[in-house]
């Protein structure tokens, strides 16, 4: 049965630079990217070497712990570099691009039953597009979820506009969800933004459940929406999907190519002209922000600016980013700090005068405003978190590596996404995110 849940808890952080609804070409990247730091907790074993020529879908390395999840090349060139860090940590596999794509062949005839529809996304590489809570890593393909939700709108700040990249993928879409559906034994859930009219590649999809969710963000966060739909207990599994991914899912499974194109938002207040362009998984950032930004010291971020990553110029999309976010560094220290009027700051308490124009969208930037501070108990996290757990202290429980604390107060059900507004809101700027994965991985290690 539906549900129209409505959030009262949260934040809209309203910044210039919002993508217009216009679609353009981005150039053909000549370089390209996986970045195994994009899937949490993998470790991954190289199947090709420098100089290798690959395809689109060929397999660059596999999952150490489950040789059978696959990550493949978004397309066909030479493997020109494997990237490495401390202790030899693989970072990124660099692949330079032909300009005459060609693709591996993979046999979609058969998708009569769940394990063949699973054997054909692990082989293709697209296994990595599902996501699974708790722990909010790439999914373990051994466990069945009780649910999938698939969230149709992201309320972050500048965040993609869903409906309309995905307009007109009708087809595509419901073979994702079609696929989908086979490999959970629960509800797909369908969740669409309450109050606006959704796409018809939504509104007319079938085998889900439709929802709406209305408020602020993290209305669009799927923690949040899982929460309100189908709460996870201990030893239960949900996966996660973006709508982009669903439809790459479908396109593979009606066609056997692997297709990694994409459209992304290009955002923020330092990009000249904020629209959507048709580019693909692992791009190299240079070929999308090239000629599009303003002049000036600029943070580029693969993401959203409450929990996207830092890229420099040569870097690269991350593999799960919709959006490309520019906005000012930020490194200069303000005359006055706080005791100035600072009209142009946006807050989340009546600190600035800025309050008093709820529409005005501002040009902010990655200062801090502060630094490290005692930790506060002001009851701030609770008033942007629309879950009901106790922030605070699962913070609190994580920092102390108290498990059974953690586990009593909702380590399952939460991700770091989900925390980002309590970080933005933190009086004492602690890295809340940092500390909430650091304790997902401690309770995946001890509690499995």
């Amino acid at each position: 049965m539906s549900k129209n849940v409505k959030i009262r808890r949260g934040a809209d952080i309203k910044l210039q630079g919002a993508a217009e609804r216009v679609k353009a070409e981005a150039p053909f990247p000549s370089a390209f990217a996986i970045k195994p730091t994009d899937f949490h907790g993998l470790t991954p074993k190289m199947v090709v070497k420098e100089g290798a020529e690959v395809k689109a879908g060929s397999v660059l390395f596999y999952d150490k712990y489950n040789e059978h999840v696959k990550f493949t090349s978004p397309v066909s060139g030479e493997v020109a570099e494997i990237v490495r860090g401390a202790k030899r940590r693989i970072m990124e596999v660099r692949i330079v691009a032909d300009q005459n794509q060609s693709y591996e062949s993979f046999d979609v005839s058969d998708q009569s039953s769940e394990e063949k529809v699973k054997a054909l996304l692990m082989s293709s590489g697209l296994w990595a597009m599902i996501k699974q809570r708790p722990y909010d890593i790439v999914a373990d393909p051994k466990r069945k979820p009780k649910a999938i939700v698939i969230s149709a709108f992201d309320s972050a700040p500048l965040g993609a506009d869903y409906d309309f990249i995905l307009h007109g993928q009708n087809e595509a879409f419901q073979k994702g969800i079609d696929a989908l559906a086979q490999m959970t034994s629960g509800k797909v859930h369908l969740n669409t933004r309450g109050g606006s009219t959704a796409d018809a590649v939504f509104t007319n999809a079938k085998n889900v459940v439709h929802n709406t969710f209305s408020g602020p963000h993290p209305s669009g966060t799927p923690g949040v929406q899982i929460h309100h739909l189908d709460p996870i207990n201990k030893g239960e599994v949900v996966w996660t999907v973006s709508p982009q991914h669903v439809a790459m899912i479908g396109r593979f499974l009606l066609t056997g190519k692997v297709d990694m194109s994409k459209t992304i938002a290009l955002a923020g207040s330092e990009v000249e002209k904020p629209r959507y362009l048709s580019t693909w998984i692992g791009a190299s950032i240079k070929s999308i922000v090239e000629g599009q930004i303003k002049d000036g010291k600029n943070r580029i971020i693969s993401g959203n600016v409450l929990t996207g990553d830092k890229v420099d110029l040569d870097g690269y999309l991350g593999y799960y980013s919709d959006v490309v976010t520019v906005i000012p560094e930020g490194d200069e220290a303000q005359f006055m700090g706080w005791l100035a009027p600072n009209l142009h700051k946006y807050s989340l308490s009546r600190a600035y005068f800025s309050w008093l124009m709820p529409k005005k969208r501002y040009k902010l930037n990655t200062n801090m405003n502060g630094e490290d501070r005692a930790y506060v108990v002001s009851g701030q996290y609770e008033d942007v978190l629309p879950m009901d757990v106790y922030p605070v202290q699962l913070i609190k429980s994580i920092m102390t590596n108290d498990i059974d604390k953690m586990e009593k107060l909702g380590i399952y059900e939460v991700a770091p996404e989900d925390f980002a507004l309590c970080e933005y809101a933190c009086t004492s700027k602690m890295e809340v995110q940092k500390i909430l994965r650091e304790g997902l991985d401690l309770a995946q290690k001890e509690l499995g």
